[in-house]
């Protein structure tokens, strides 16, 4: 048994890099679904877009679109895109 998992473990950490799938916050991205967030902010300065954080409690937040980027990104789990004020933005607010 010690054998096996000792032969597993040495063949896993060689290619431990190999199975990041996402890409971590501010790399580059042309899809939500290639950052670990989900969430593939525009950059309008840069013409292009980054991954970037998903909102918190009380930022400015948008619902996950079906299109490739967002414009403002969704609240992170556990956290609800709603406005309590009809003239305010909506903001992320536990549920």
């Amino acid at each position: 048994m010690a054998t096996a998992f000792m032969l597993l473990v040495g063949v896993l950490i060689p290619c431990w890099g190999d199975f990041r799938l996402f890409k971590k916050r501010f790399m580059k991205c042309s899809h939500h679904s290639e950052c670990a967030s989900d969430c593939c902010l525009m950059d309008l300065d840069r013409a292009g877009a980054f991954c970037a954080p998903r909102a918190r409690m009380a930022m400015l937040c948008l619902f996950q679109t079906k299109g490739a980027l967002n414009i403002i990104c969704p609240c992170q789990r556990g956290l609800s895109c709603i406005t309590r004020d009809p003239f305010c933005s909506r903001r992320c607010h536990l549920i």
